[in-house]
C-alpha cells in the first residue's frame, strides 16, 4: 500500500470510527436510557474500530471490487 493509499485509509477509519461510536452511543442511549460511562464508551470504541477498519479495507480495495461486482449482478437480473 503507497502512502496515499494508507493516509486515505486512516483518514477515512477515523471519521468511520468518530461516526461509528456516535451512532452508537446514540443507539445505546435510546435503546436502554442508560448514562454515559467511560466504560460504555471504550466498549463501544473497542467494538468499533474492526467494523470500520473492515469496511475501509473492502470499500477501498481494488482487487475485490466489491461494488462492482453486486452492481453487475443486480444489472442482469
Amino acid at each position: 500500500m503507497d502512502r496515499h493509499r494508507f493516509e486515505r485509509f486512516l483518514e477515512f477509519l477515523v471519521i468511520g470510527v468518530l461516526l461509528g461510536v456516535t451512532e452508537d452511543l446514540i443507539a445505546v442511549k435510546l435503546t436502554t436510557g442508560a448514562d454515559f460511562t467511560l466504560e460504555m464508551v471504550l466498549i463501544v470504541v473497542a467494538v468499533t474500530i474492526p467494523f470500520a477498519a473492515f469496511s475501509e479495507l473492502v470499500v477501498d480495495s481494488d482487487e475485490h471490487a466489491v461494488i462492482k461486482k453486486i452492481t453487475s449482478k443486480l444489472k442482469r437480473k
